[in-house]
């Protein structure tokens, strides 16, 4: 089949290019950085591409079958929003894949983003409109809600676990079943075809957060420290940061919401062990 893949060198993009590949699909990678990959063995066709600028996107999938989009903003920044990124950037992709008679859409936005309780949340936010505008669109689609990532919810713990001090949001314990990006990549490829399909996924173990510090604080040989913050403190931060104007009110309110909302799917996938994960990944000095 030949694929377009957007956000093609991100983190979970590279696995999707993997597997895309490595099962004889043809592919082009779009992305606004683009890189080798030694580790891929087979041919693709690699394009920068600014998905904020409709210009740029033009003819691009023509002759092309599917388009598969990871594209959303991962950091804060003063000049662009996720409405730019996650929503403007994703529609002009759609608006493309339209014109040039696409047949299939699929696009990886996250579990919960039309909970109406997200709308202050821009990340969130955003992925929901997409979602809404792609199901509006005639096109046969795919959306993939992923509870979050191994990789991500380490990063997340590691400055702490330096510092000696873990701190979690409300004393309500709260779930998470992260998935791998190489187990999603592999499930996004196997269904990026299905006929009008939601699928709220994630991965096979399910852990609180507080059980998740402690095995970080185990494989560095700490002694666990926790300690909760209220929830509303987030709001305070939030605030600041408006005002401000730095750019991060987003990335704060998001990480508020997954710090205090129970982010497990119904859907469990995956081969590879977030215990396993945290154990070969999971020390401050790796």
């Amino acid at each position: 089949m030949k694929v377009v893949l957007a956000g093609a060198f991100g983190k979970l993009g590279t696995d999707i290019l993997k597997t895309l590949v490595r099962e004889g699909h043809e592919v082009l990678a779009i992305d606004m950085v683009i890189r080798d990959i030694d580790e891929i063995e087979g041919k693709y066709e690699k394009k920068v591409v600014d998905v904020t600028k409709p210009e740029q996107l033009k003819g691009l999938c023509k002759g092309y079958e599917t388009v598969v989009t990871t594209v959303g903003l991962t950091r804060g920044g003063v000049n662009v929003t996720n409405y730019d990124i996650d929503y403007q950037g994703n529609l002009n992709l759609l608006n493309e894949a339209i014109q040039s008679g696409i047949k299939n859409f699929a696009y990886v936005s996250v579990l919960k983003a039309d909970d109406p309780r997200a709308k202050k949340i821009p990340m969130l936010d955003a992925k929901a409109m997409l979602e809404r505008k792609l199901k509006q669109s005639g096109l046969q689609y795919t959306i993939y809600r992923p509870t979050g990532y191994f990789y991500d919810i380490v990063k997340v713990f590691k400055p702490m676990i330096a510092k000696g001090k873990v701190t979690l949001l409300g004393k309500t314990p709260v779930s998470c079943n992260v998935i791998d990006t190489s187990d999603l990549a592999d499930f996004i490829v196997q269904h990026m075809c299905d006929d009008n399909k939601t699928y709220d996924i994630g991965g096979t173990e399910e852990y609180t957060y507080a059980e998740i510090a402690n095995m970080m604080f185990a494989v560095n040989n700490k002694t666990p420290n926790i300690s909760y913050a209220p929830v509303w403190l987030f709001d305070v931060l939030a605030f600041v940061q408006k005002v401000k104007r730095t750019g991060k009110e987003g990335l704060i309110r998001f990480s508020q919401w997954t710090l205090s909302e129970s982010m497990v799917a119904e859907i469990k996938y995956g081969k590879l062990s977030f215990k396993k994960y945290i154990e070969e990944n999971g020390r401050i000095d790796a």
